[in-house]
């Protein structure tokens, strides 16, 4: 009978919960096994650890899909493993129409990803075990959940790692291009057939809502006040300015926000939602902008939010340069040196928040160093952005990032532009991205909300 023998001296890692087994953690395998095959994992003393599909291309060897003795990967299996991710999903987001409903290896899937938008599927098939079980998943996904229609999105080189191209197209039924969705009460529209991934990022559902208390609380800085005014005869609390005129803008006690690396908007919304003065959306990509854009329409923040396409690097470089330019401009009003004052600073805006929710930097462990210097130089520059008083809010998706590691290149940005940072919040992915103690894998996600004070 075929089977997988582990080294004597590998790490018990799979005795921990870790589903992986890489190439270089087995001794040897004893009889023949076909690629995708599903086969049993032995200690070299010849205990029984888990079942896993097989992959010889892979350097993740074997993936563990069930920890009692398995035959083949059935549409029963399948239907049973679906059934217990949508009873969590309903437990968790009661409300929610739209969700990860299949998350890999955390929901003992591992290869398989399942995004719900409404009534239409979106699936990735990530590796050969997966990919050689597409039917049986079909029909178990037509069976459990009852769509319009299931897409696929595996047009990600992860698969290539698998010996296998990339595809996408429609699996069953009927899906539009894109589909209409709410998320924390906002309406967006995904574009599942061009959107990044399967056409949008579920896992920062809960942070983007935790982003609230930051969009209120401005208005007196900008010297306005609720006061008791009286017209025709009846008191009311009005905001006030400071020459004691009533202001009439609805949202005058809002921030001013800058979200970088928009994608669909997604923040801006949220932001807007929760009483943001002004919003400044930024994406290097047209068509994200133009996602975002149709997005604040649906719900009708037009006027409160303008566009930008650039590299946000780049951008955030501009306006720091510009704010150092004006502060030279300043002095020399003060007896400093002359200052060619003939030429307008086209740059030099701040904030009072800040939102960095960049792509992965680190994809790989060699990758790490080169990612510490560009999550330090886009927090660098963000934070010579927010206004005194202000917040940034942070984020990496590279798993390679640990927390620790972080938090500690925000420290590093911070210390060298003389700021002080208070963490507010400090948070991972949503509920519909569970997460297996010991898959450190699986803790990918990094969120932290910091009030920013200066030194001087």
């Amino acid at each position: 009978m075929a089977a997988v023998i582990l080294h004597k001296k590998r790490k018990p890692r799979l005795e921990q919960g870790h589903p992986w087994v890489f190439r270089s953690e087995i001794e040897r395998v004893d009889g023949e096994i076909e690629p995708g095959q599903l086969v049993p994992v032995h200690t070299y003393q010849g205990q029984y650890l888990g079942t896993g599909y097989y992959n010889q291309a892979s350097q993740i060897t074997v993936r563990i899909v069930s920890y009692q003795p398995l035959e083949s990967l059935t549409t029963e299996v399948f239907v049973e493993r679906i059934t217990k991710c949508l009873q969590h999903r309903k437990r968790f987001l009661k409300d929610a129409a739209s969700y990860r409903l299949v998350y890999g290896e955390a929901d003992f899937l591992p290869g398989l990803i399942v995004d719900k938008f409404a009534d239409v599927l979106v699936v990735q098939l990530l590796t050969l075990g997966m990919d050689l079980c597409r039917k049986q998943i079909v029909e178990a996904l037509v069976q459990v959940m009852n769509p319009t229609g299931i897409y696929e999105r595996s047009d990600v080189a992860v698969r290539e790692l698998e010996g296998l191209e990339q595809t996408k197209g429609l699996l069953y039924g009927e899906c539009p291009k894109h589909v209409n969705i709410l998320e924390n009460g906002l309406r967006i529209r995904v574009d599942i057939e061009e959107g990044q991934k399967t056409g949008y990022f579920f896992d920062q559902r809960e942070n983007r809502a935790s982003i609230a208390p930051l969009m209120t609380g401005w208005g007196i800085r900008s010297g306005i006040e609720l006061k008791q005014v009286e017209e025709d005869g009846v008191s009311q609390l009005l905001p006030v300015n400071a020459n004691d005129k009533v202001v009439t803008f609805p949202f005058w006690d809002g921030a001013t926000v800058l979200e970088c690396f928009s994608h669909t908007g997604s923040f801006t919304l949220n932001a807007c939602k929760y009483g943001a003065k002004k919003v400044t959306c930024l994406d290097i990509s047209e068509h994200a902008i133009e996602s975002a854009r149709t997005n604040v329409q649906l719900n009708g923040f037009e006027d409160r939010v303008e566009y930008v396409v650039a590299d946000a690097f780049e951008y955030l470089r501009q306006q720091v340069k510009g704010l150092d330019e004006r502060k030279v401009r300043a002095s020399a009003n003060v007896g400093q040196a002359k200052v060619d004052t003939s030429k307008p600073v086209s740059a030099g805006r701040s904030w009072d928040v800040v939102i960095l929710d960049p792509p992965a930097f680190a994809k790989t462990k060699s990758a790490v160093e080169g990612a510490c210097r560009g999550y330090k130089d886009i927090n660098l520059h963000g934070l010579k952005l927010v206004n005194e008083g202000g917040y940034l809010v942070t984020a990496s998706c590279s798993y390679h990032m640990h927390p620790e590691l972080f938090l500690d290149t925000i420290h590093a940005a911070a210390t060298d532009v003389g700021k002080i940072l208070r963490l507010v919040e400090f948070r991972g992915a949503g509920m519909d991205h569970p997460r297996i103690l010991g898959v450190d894998e699986g803790h990918y996600l990094k969120f932290a909300i910091f009030e920013v004070r200066s030194k001087s």
